[in-house]
């Protein structure tokens, strides 16, 4: 059986080593791009000819954007209007990421930690300096909320600070983990359908419901790590201790 860990290989498509450092172009810089270069040209092509009664193009990038509104609304209210742009990017591209990881010979860049890892530890940087920008000196009163005893601070602020840094930790393992584990499965079922010859049908069956439900799967990630991205900027901008 060939091992399904193999779709997750990272390979070096344009090699570049600059010292110790390597920079070289790889499939999952590829699909990165693929992936933004997707995002961009579906929404000219929708967009291209806005009118009062949208085409069908118009209502389906309009509903996408509705559907982050609202998401945007529930978690971080009014506050929220000023970083619609980026939830939309963010939301986005793990979608279109997710779904075009389910191609044949396609690669799925959100199955690898350094890459969702580094995405993660942006939204929390982000969520840092809004919280700073947004709320001043009083944003380190995350670390030490107003009331507690002071005797209590070496206690309270090392938990408060694991607290803060698992954030990126816990949306990274979520979304690697389950892309990892669908695209395993589908790997291993697909090698069934080969072995089996006329009786492959019986996993090719399987196959196609397990595609059904990853293409569910892949949205329901992107749905999650967004709203908890919100969630967690929602919560370094409130003044609420």
């Amino acid at each position: 059986m060939e091992n399904p860990l193999e779709q997750f290989e990272i390979k070096k498509l344009f090699p570049w080593q600059v010292g110790n450092v390597d920079l070289s172009f790889t499939n999952s810089s590829l699909c990165m791009i693929v992936t933004v270069s997707v995002i961009v040209l579906s929404l000219l092509l929708a967009l291209r000819k806005s009118a009062i009664v949208p085409t069908k193009g118009q209502a389906f990038a309009e509903s996408i954007y509705d559907f982050i509104q609202g998401m945007i609304g529930e978690t971080l209210g009014h506050e929220g209007v000023k970083f619609v742009s980026f939830i939309f990017t963010l939301f986005t591209f793990i979608a279109v990421g997710n779904m075009l990881g389910l191609l044949p010979y396609s690669f799925t860049f959100t199955s690898h930690i350094a890459a969702v890892g580094t995405l993660s530890l942006f939204c929390l940087l982000l969520n840092i300096y809004f919280g700073i920008k947004h709320r001043g000196l009083g944003y380190f009163r995350t670390f030490f909320p107003e009331g507690l005893p002071i005797f209590m601070a070496p206690l309270i602020i090392p938990v408060e600070t694991l607290s803060l840094l698992a954030k990126p930790f816990s949306l990274t393992i979520r979304l690697a983990v389950n892309m990892s584990v669908g695209h395993i499965m589908l790997e291993v079922l697909g090698t069934f359908i080969m072995a089996m010859g006329l009786f492959g049908f019986i996993p090719l069956v399987a196959d196609m419901c397990i595609i059904m439900f990853e293409l569910f799967v892949t949205l329901l990630q992107a749905y999650i790590y967004t709203t908890l991205s919100c969630v967690y900027l929602s919560q370094a901008i409130s003044d609420e201790e």
